[in-house]
């Protein structure tokens, strides 16, 4: 196992984010040093790297992908010429580069926040939007995107006078609209993180007043409360049905009557709040480690 050489993935920016995100690669860097792997930190799109010498790439932090969408779907082709295993699987991870899953998802009778796709190149019909998604207030997200970027939430007035600007925006990428979750002010998001399938830990995440995005660089809370059954058992068919295979994997969603409403499923750089649960190092590292006993048959 310690004969491959891995690589631990970050991106060129680091330090733009939190300390609190920069402390968890780090950490997990050391403690896979310590115990004996053979991993080095590479950023993603370092034009210098030989990414042949490695058997495995480990995305943990290409948190600008999503900026450089081209350049980060041929460096998978690239790895994947290669024969180079990546984790999570590179198929996997195509398909979860854009939001159009939930869709997907939706479509197949999991229950997702409701979604309307509104394809590059058309214009947004605000009233169309607000009579199919049934509430007095949106959101408006980038169809490719993470950390809160170009999100939108809007009333029906609001949408009316930013339609120029969202439609300039839609000549460029596609977009999705969701209708606002008040649960997500009122009640926070939950996120369920898996290792190999298996669950690992949970948090809950609360915006600060007056705002309605949960990610702690926008001063969202996190909180460890011990999840409702139902609501972890919903997440974990999820990760059975769309992560197989994967050796992480993040299940956001919030609670409506007693039910999971899947927000996203992040399977390519979640950020994955090991430090509020003990032991959640060391059940990486484990996952990590069954990973590297497989066989790599597959490279997709």
């Amino acid at each position: 196992m310690e004969t491959q050489q891995i690589a631990l993935i970050t991106y060129k920016s680091a330090g733009s984010y939190s300390s609190f995100s920069e402390e968890e690669n780090s950490k997990l860097f050391d403690l896979l040093k310590e115990k004996g792997l053979n991993i080095s930190l590479e950023i993603w799109d370092d034009p210098t790297v030989d990414w042949a010498k490695y058997d495995l790439v480990l995305l943990k932090s290409p948190w600008d992908y999503f900026d450089k969408i081209d350049a980060f779907y041929a460096w998978l082709n690239h790895l994947e010429k290669l024969q180079v295993r990546v984790l999570n699987p590179i198929n996997t991870v195509r398909w979860n580069t854009n939001k159009k899953y939930l869709i997907e998802m939706q479509e197949q009778g999991v229950k997702v926040v409701p979604t309307v796709w509104l394809a590059q190149n058309s214009l947004l019909n605000v009233e169309e939007v607000f009579a199919t998604l049934q509430s007095d207030r949106i959101i408006i997200k980038p169809a490719v995107s993470g950390g809160a970027k170009n999100t939108f939430a809007l009333t029906r007035r609001e949408a009316e006078s930013e339609a120029a600007s969202i439609n300039r925006l839609l000549q460029h990428e596609s977009f999705l609209a969701q209708p606002f979750v008040p649960e997500v002010q009122e009640k926070g998001e939950w996120s369920f993180l898996f290792f190999n399938g298996e669950h690992s830990h949970t948090v809950l995440k609360t915006a600060k007043p007056g705002d309605f995005r949960v990610q702690h660089f926008f001063g969202g809370t996190v909180h460890t409360p011990e999840p409702p059954a139902a609501l972890l058992e919903a997440a974990h068919n999820i990760v059975d049905k769309y992560a197989e295979n994967c050796l992480y994997a993040r299940v956001d969603g919030v609670e409506q009557n007693g039910e999971l409403v899947l927000m996203e499923l992040e399977l390519i750089e979640p950020f994955l709040f090991m430090a509020t649960s003990e032991g959640a190092f060391e059940r990486y590292y484990e996952a990590l480690s069954e990973q590297l006993q497989q066989p790599a048959e597959s490279m997709s």
